[in-house]
C-alpha cells in the first residue's frame, strides 16, 4: 500500500437472521421462526452493536442503510422506528439517505409496509423470485404471485417511489416462455429497479443435497439474453451484471459496495470493510453468526474475527466488485480507494487486456469487462485470486 489519502463513503448494512421459512437455495444466514422474534431484544443489541463499532468510524457520516436477511419485514414498524431513531442518535446520517429493506411479499408483511415509509423507509425491495405459483412451490416460497402483485402495489400507494423487484431465472423446469412471463408481469407494476440473476446451487442448501432439474447452460443463456433484452425495451438499463434501473434509480447502497466503498456491518453474521487512514490499514470484520451467540456476545463485542487486506487482497477484491459494474471503474477510484497505484493492476490486467478480456481506456482511465470478458467474469476473477 503506497498511501490512503481520503476515505471512501460510508454505508450500514443491518442483518435480520430469520424467516418464516428456509428456502431450499438459500445460502444466507437465515434461520427458521420458532418460538418468536425477540423483537425488542434484538434491536436494543443492533444498537449496542453499532456503539460498540463507533469508535471505527469516528466522524464520519452514513450515506446508505440496508436492512437485509433473513427478512427484516417480519419486524413491525414501530421496531425499525425505534431501530432508525436509535442509529440517528449514534451516527450521523445523511439527510438524503438511501435506507432500504428486503421485504417478503407476505400477507403479515405487507400490513407494515405503510409503517416502513412512515418509520423514514425510502426504499423497498421485494423478494418475488417468480411469478408463477408453481415454480414458487417449488422455490419453498411462501407467498404467490397475486400477494407478490398486492405488496409492489401497497408500496406504491405507501408513497414509495423507488421499488426494487428481485427476480431469478434458470429456475426449476422453467422455459424461455415462462421466463418472458416473470419479466413482464414485474415490468408492468412499474418498479424502479429489477434485480434478475440466475439460481445457482450452494453448497450447504436443501437444493444442493437434493438438486432440481433446471435447464441447462445453453438454455439458461438463452433465458438470459431474453430477459436483458425486454428489460432494455422496457428502459431499464443494466448497470451491474445482475442489476437493471430506470434512470437515476440505481440502488445507492449496492454501488458503494461495487466501487470499494466503506461499510459497517451489525446484526447476527454481518460483515464490515473499513479504512483507516491514521493506519493507512483496510479491515475486513465480521460478527457471530448464530442469533444466539450474538445476542451473548454484543454487550462487549460482537466482532468474532477481522483480517487487515494485503495489496493482493485489496486489488482482488476491487476487481471482484468493480468489473460487476458495466460501465466499469476509474482508475483513480482504484488508487483512492485501495492506497495502491495503477503498477498493481498492470500486473493482473495485462494478459487479460492482450486476451480482449479487459478494456483499459487510456485516454478516459475506465477499466471495464470487454463484452467478451463479460461472459467469464468469474475465470477473470479465478486469475486474478491472491497467491
Amino acid at each position: 500500500m503506497d498511501k490512503l489519502t481520503a476515505l471512501p463513503p460510508l454505508s450500514l448494512y443491518i442483518h435480520f437472521p430469520w424467516c418464516i421459512q428456509k428456502c431450499p437455495y438459500c445460502d444466507f444466514n437465515s434461520h427458521e421462526v420458532k418460538n418468536g422474534i425477540p423483537e425488542e431484544i434484538y434491536i436494543n443489541a443492533l444498537l449496542k452493536d453499532l456503539e460498540n463499532d463507533l469508535p471505527l468510524v469516528w466522524g464520519r457520516k452514513i450515506n446508505t442503510i440496508f436492512m437485509g436477511g433473513g427478512t427484516p419485514s417480519l419486524f413491525s414498524p414501530e421496531a425499525m422506528d425505534t431501530l432508525l431513531s436509535g442509529i440517528r442518535a449514534r451516527i450521523p446520517v445523511s439527510p438524503n439517505a438511501e435506507i432500504t429493506i428486503e421485504a417478503n411479499p407476505g400477507t403479515v408483511e405487507n400490513d407494515y409496509i405503510p409503517g416502513f415509509k412512515q418509520a423514514g423507509i425510502n426504499r423497498i425491495s421485494f423478494g418475488v423470485q417468480s411469478f408463477d405459483d408453481e415454480i414458487l412451490q417449488k422455490l419453498g416460497r411462501i407467498h404467490n404471485a397475486e400477494s407478490a402483485r398486492h405488496a409492489v402495489k401497497k408500496a406504491q400507494t405507501a408513497g414509495f417511489e423507488r421499488i426494487n423487484v428481485d427476480l431469478m431465472f434458470a429456475l426449476p423446469g422453467q422455459t424461455l416462455k415462462q421466463a418472458k412471463f416473470d419479466l413482464e408481469s414485474a415490468i408492468a407494476l412499474s418498479p424502479t429497479h429489477i434485480s434478475y440473476y440466475q439460481l445457482t446451487i450452494e453448497p450447504n442448501t436443501a437444493f444442493y443435497h437434493n438438486p432440481p432439474t433446471v435447464p441447462n447452460d445453453d438454455a439458461s443463456w438463452e433465458i438470459f439474453q431474453q430477459g436483458k433484452s425486454i428489460l432494455n425495451d422496457a428502459g431499464f438499463d443494466q448497470y451491474e451484471v445482475s442489476a437493471y434501473a430506470t434512470k437515476n434509480d440505481q440502488c445507492r447502497h449496492n454501488t458503494n459496495y461495487w466501487l470499494f466503498g466503506d461499510y459497517l456491518g451489525i446484526g447476527a453474521g454481518a460483515h464490515a470493510k473499513i479504512t483507516d487512514g491514521s493506519q493507512q490499514s483496510i479491515t475486513r470484520y465480521w460478527k457471530h453468526k448464530h442469533p444466539k451467540e450474538y445476542l451473548s456476545s454484543v454487550e462487549k463485542s460482537a466482532i468474532a474475527g477481522q483480517q487487515n487486506l494485503s495489496d493482493k487482497d485489496l486489488v482482488f477484491e476491487f476487481l471482484m466488485n468493480g468489473l460487476r459494474l458495466n460501465e466499469g471503474f476509474h482508475s483513480e477510484v482504484f488508487c483512492n480507494r485501495t492506497g495502491l497505484n495503477t503498477t498493481a493492476l498492470n500486473k493482473q490486467l495485462t494478459p487479460l487486456i492482450n486476451e480482449g478480456l479487459i478494456e483499459w481506456n487510456q485516454t478516459s482511465n475506465v477499466i471495464q469487462a470487454s463484452e467478451k470478458g463479460k461472459l467469464f467474469l468469474n475465470e477473470i476473477l479465478e486469475r486474478c485470486l491472491p497467491d
